[in-house]
């Protein structure tokens, strides 16, 4: 009897040799990294243990991150609210009753510097979940690193800078997407040159599975869209070897546990095909997928929240043993609102407890051989590049995302998801069977409008502060390097300096790049 994973993929009752396709896969450490791009994994260096927060202020953010730090946390992962994620000041009409409610309220230069105060940026990973206005808020990180006095060179970390998921899945979009891309490749460029440890983009499937796709889909998306980064950069004249080493992803961690270890594995497989085949990559490093995961935070549900520390332990396990680098793991408290300090604290004590009690660190790819796991790695290679080569018939993303093909695919697939549901075919467990009558009661995090009030008067007051006129001349100069081809980074780093504010850089851009409305998919 066949049935099929949680994504539509069949799978027999058993497997044996006979549905082994092709040689085992070569040793941990070996192209093409299907079994991980380290020989040894996790023996000597666990996984970076990042938890994305922000709230508020950046005073309270800041609360946040050294309490984290204190408690073994080993990087920093900034959250921003809405209306830095679109670009838009506190005093903004846009930003009214959302500012501090889904991550940390950043308009300025002196915003990003209280974030990090007394956090010395040398010496802490730092990544950012930023997207159209990540060259921005990049910016601002790296004057805020000057001003401590530490040295491009010494910066590490990850801006997430990945747009064309937006199109996609989580349309928190600016502009059009071929000056989108523009920029995207002007931070990859200017990293490349300037900021050697720093990985100017995280090309991002989770909010792609987020939005309802499937594990096949999340990763046939997610690297076409890296695809597409690379050739953008290969155009400006950069040798795949300078810059694709520092080229990062960011899955999900979903509840199949075997699928999602399947996804990393055949993730690694393609991309090291894709560079070395496609691209002519030559340095090893261009060739390793390195990638971040993030327990599905679609998965959680607000019934029983107690069942959402199962969820995600299942969920990390799956991203360790398929070979993360970098995990975040979620609080039982996200399906009502932004985690409290003891939530967050479980979830980071169920990383530590994976990494120290279980003892899946000892070996490499202890799954590795499993005739489920590589019949099932190949299969979602092959439906994987399957997608991708119909991607490129339609001429690129850019393309595809125009059309429409994307989108479509992720409705569709989100509407299986959810009438799976609805029909009892698909169980969740507190939803849809084994239910209670009583909800449970979980202390929660709330935002008061303080927060809102607070962060208006700061950036009000520092438009009376600063010298307006330069700052002027420094907008001036963004709109004339926006419609050149020169890289933009230099003159956003000018007016970051001058405590220029996000809604205004964004804006200047805006004035040369216009704005995007998607067209129907339907």
């Amino acid at each position: 009897m066949v049935k099929t994973t949680l994504g539509e993929i069949p799978v027999e009752a058993c497997y044996g040799p006979e549905h082994m396709r092709g040689d085992a896969p070569p040793l941990p450490g070996q192209f093409p990294y299907t079994r991980g791009i380290h020989p040894s994994m996790y023996r000597e260096r666990l996984w970076t243990m990042r938890q994305f927060s922000g709230f508020a202020t950046p005073e309270e953010t800041n609360q946040r991150y050294r309490y984290l730090l204190s408690q073994g946390q080993s990087g920093l992962s900034v959250a921003f609210d809405l209306p830095t994620l679109m670009g838009c000041d506190p005093d903004d009409p846009a930003a009214l009753g959302e500012v501090g409610k889904c991550g940390a309220s950043i308009a300025s230069l002196a915003d990003m510097e209280t974030l990090f105060d007394q956090i010395p940026l040398g010496e802490v990973s730092v990544s950012m979940t930023i997207n159209s206005p990540a060259a921005v808020l990049w910016a601002m990180y790296l004057v805020a690193g000057e001003k401590q006095g530490v040295s491009w060179d010494s910066l590490n970390g990850t801006l997430q800078n990945d747009i064309l998921k937006e199109y996609i899945a989580q349309k928190e979009y600016l502009y059009p997407p071929k000056p989108s891309v523009r920029l995207v490749t002007d931070v990859i460029e200017y990293a490349a040159r300037h900021v050697p440890r720093y990985n100017p983009v995280s090309i991002s499937g989770y909010h792609i599975r987020e939005a309802g796709s499937t594990a096949v889909q999340e990763l046939a998306f997610t690297l076409r869209d890296g695809i597409e980064y690379v050739e953008w950069t290969l155009e400006r004249g950069l040798p795949a070897d300078s810059f694709a080493p520092r080229l990062s992803f960011f899955f999900n961690a979903h509840n199949d546990f075997f699928e999602e270890i399947a996804k990393y594995r055949a993730a690694r497989k393609i991309w090291a095909e894709t560079m070395r085949g496609r691209f002519g990559a030559k340095d090893e490093r261009s060739l390793k997928l390195r990638f971040h995961a993030q327990t599905a935070g679609c998965s959680l549900t607000w019934q029983q929240p107690y069942n959402n520390v199962v969820r995600t332990a299942i969920q990390a396990l799956a991203a360790v043993l398929g070979g993360t680098q970098s995990l975040h793991t979620n609080s039982l408290d996200e399906a009502y609102a932004l985690p409290s300090e003891e939530a967050v604290t479980i979830a980071l004590r169920t990383q530590q407890i994976i990494a120290h009690e279980s003892g899946v660190t000892s070996v490499a790819d202890p799954l590795g051989g499993s005739y489920y796991v590589e019949a099932l790695t190949a299969e979602m290679e092959e439906r994987a590049v399957s997608y991708i080569r119909k991607i490129d018939e339609m001429g690129g993303m850019i393309s595809a995302i125009e059309r429409g093909f994307p989108q479509r695919e992720i409705a569709e697939a989100s509407y299986r998801y959810q009438r799976g549901i609805e029909t009892g075919e698909r169980v969740i467990v507190g939803v849809n069977q084994f239910e209670r009558e009583e909800p449970e009661s979980i202390p929660l995090l709330r935002i008061d409008r303080e927060a809102e009030e607070t962060q208006v008067r700061k950036v009000r007051r520092l438009r009376e502060e600063r010298d307006n006129e330069r700052v002027r001349a420094a907008l001036d100069a963004i709109r004339l390097a926006a419609e050149s081809k020169v890289n933009t980074m230099p003159q956003i780093l000018d007016a970051v300096r001058v405590y220029a504010t996000v809604g205004e850089i964004c804006s200047a851009f805006r004035d040369v790049f216009g704005g995007w409305t998607e067209s129907s998919i339907l």
